[in-house]
């Protein structure tokens, strides 16, 4: 059980912003997202799984947290704001807030094919699979994306 808690403990460290805040790119909700990342983890320590690597494990545990944040919002309506800033994920610029708050006007299927891409350093590879989409299809996405948040940018500075 020990060797159990410290593996749990270890993948929580190494994971758990990350969790956290690809949940929060999907419910919009600070309250919500800890709930997915509780359940996360929970789920983790009751499979027993035996990861190839970190890379397998991080992909899981992302797959694991996009799914429940999917079957919250089938569940119940979301409420919006600004990302906040003790959730803004690793790899988000604390002092780019213009283009946090971009991506969290995105609609939801662009939002997480950008935090998955470049805000979890996923590779196009491993978003397709974390999503369970084709990889063409993710980068279609990417690109969609990207020019959504250059017209949201361009019309906050004329703002």
């Amino acid at each position: 059980m020990d060797t159990q808690r410290r593996k749990t403990e270890d993948a929580l460290s190494r994971h758990g912003k990350r969790i956290l805040a690809l949940a929060y790119s999907y419910l919009r909700n600070k309250e919500d997202a800890e709930d997915v990342l509780q359940e996360t983890m929970i789920r983790y320590i009751r499979s027993g799984r035996k990861f190839n690597d970190e890379e397998h494990e991080k992909a899981w545990l992302l797959t694991v947290a996009a799914n429940l944040s999917k079957n919250i919002i089938r569940s119940r309506s979301r409420s919006s704001g600004p990302v906040p800033e003790d959730i803004c994920g690793e790899g988000i610029p604390e002092e780019n807030i213009e283009l946090r708050d971009a991506v969290t006007r995105l609609p939801e299927i662009y939002r997480e094919v950008i935090q998955l891409f470049y805000y979890q350093d996923l590779s196009i590879a491993e978003t397709a699979a974390v999503l369970g989409e084709k990889e063409s299809t993710v980068k279609s996405k990417l690109r969609r994306a990207r020019g959504l948040l250059g017209g949201i940018l361009r019309e906050n500075r004329k703002e």
